[in-house]
């Protein structure tokens, strides 16, 4: 249970820092910037919103709990995929390209950890 919940917290944080780097090197008037700090605060509002559901479901140890926070991770995990090629569009966006790998590594473990980990033991 604190394995699912340390991974799916790390990826929260990954989100987070992704989203820090891409408003640090950001291009254009119409993107997530420091130049404008409340919507980045709505941004990030946002990602922890989002995050809530996987967070309450790595407390639960049933299976059908498990896929479904399991699958809720897989849409994470395209979204960091997702990041990677956006970070190329970026001027100086190594660091998005770097946090955004990190994140889908993250992400791809806590997926694994989530479905396969502690799958044989009974619930009761």
């Amino acid at each position: 249970m604190l394995k699912r919940f340390f991974l799916v917290l790390l990826t929260l944080i990954m989100s987070i820092v992704v989203i820090l780097a891409a408003a640090k090197d950001s291009p254009g008037d119409n993107v997530i910037s420091f130049d404008e700090p409340r919507i980045l605060m709505i941004s990030i509002g946002i990602v922890v919103f989002l995050f809530i559901p996987p967070l309450a479901m790595s407390f639960f140890g049933n299976s059908v709990v498990r896929i479904i926070s399991g699958v809720y991770q897989c849409f994470i995990v395209l979204t960091f995929l997702g990041l990677i090629p956006i970070g190329f569009l970026i001027p100086n966006g190594f660091l998005t390209i770097l946090v955004s790998i990190a994140g889908t590594l993250v992400s791809i473990t806590s997926v694994v950890v989530t479905l396969l980990i502690d799958r044989n033991k009974e619930v009761k």
